[in-house]
């Protein structure tokens, strides 16, 4: 199978692509290129390039990746988060006619009565949120065959990234750097790996529609970084409580939210890792 990844060399792009390459040719694309990476450029806002870069690729596969996920960001310049989250992916309907699998996220919701099920009525409240829900819609509209996958809070350890809150607590702390993090939002943080797995478990088994899936632990991000300060024998001190407003942030935050996964739980019958186990398993990685 002949698999396309757009935002190939983010966090979870390259957690994804480790995962495909096992079993499949993995065509790895991005805006940009690392130095130490392989891939093809691609700009989804050029619907031309976009096609031509499907037709000469001939993937079996899309997964969209590529998007513009920083939500005070997208606040600040709708257009440009329009552009980018919107008109991105109806370039790709336009440029190929096989199976799309989509990352949406929780923010498509309010966070008012969270964790939520594919069944819950969504209702964003920031720009970012309202892009990712028309994104849904159009692949929704669109003739074939699709999946969306909303996720939360994804973090990893890879190092192309500055998106990671795992990187931003354990460097801020080895940094001896006080950080202040929210106590009043939750979700259910989930691992580039636990979703690289799902991703790869939703193709085989050739899954549509739209699905969710967040890691085991319902927490608090404050708690979820005392979690990784603990984990990583750092300075938990450094890390002082704040809830949301003080923040003064463009973008509102959904804060009671989070996906209940209970759909892929059953039909795929699997179990989500805790933060813990996850956890110990990028550390002893790293150890390595």
């Amino acid at each position: 199978m002949r698999i396309l990844i757009t935002g190939a060399f983010g966090q979870l792009g390259s957690a994804v692509s480790k995962r495909l390459s096992k079993d499949s040719k993995i065509i790895r694309t991005g805006r940009s290129i690392p130095h130490d990476g392989q891939g093809i450029i691609l700009d989804i806002l050029n619907q031309i390039h976009f096609k031509d870069v499907i037709d000469a690729t001939e993937p079996d596969v899309v997964i969209h990746l590529a998007a513009m996920t920083g939500v005070d960001d997208c606040q600040l310049n709708p257009k440009l988060a329009k552009e980018i989250n919107i008109a991105g992916v109806q370039h790709l309907c336009d440029s190929f006619k096989g199976k799309i699998i989509h990352l949406s996220t929780d923010y498509v919701f309010d966070g008012k009565n969270g964790p939520y099920s594919e069944l819950d009525t969504v209702c964003p409240i920031s720009v970012y949120g309202e892009t990712k829900l028309a994104a849904e819609r159009i692949l929704l509209n669109h003739d074939q065959n699709y999946l969306i996958i909303r996720g939360n809070v994804i973090y990893g350890d890879s190092s192309n990234t500055d998106a990671s809150f795992l990187n931003w607590v354990v460097n801020s702390l080895k940094d001896g750097q006080e950080i202040r993090v929210v106590n009043d939002q939750y979700n259910n943080p989930t691992w580039t790996k636990s979703m690289a797995d799902i991703i790869s478990l939703c193709i085989e088994n050739d899954l549509s529609g739209i699905v969710h899936w967040g890691d085991a632990d319902y927490l608090n991000r404050f708690d979820f970084a005392i979690k990784i300060a603990e984990k990583f024998e750092l300075n938990s001190k450094l890390i002082k409580p704040i809830i949301t407003t003080e923040l003064n942030q463009p973008a509102p935050r959904p804060l009671k939210s989070g996906l209940k996964s209970d759909k892929l739980i059953e039909v795929l019958d699997v179990v989500p890792p805790s933060i813990d186990d996850c956890l110990d398993a990028i550390l002893e990685k790293n150890a390595k």
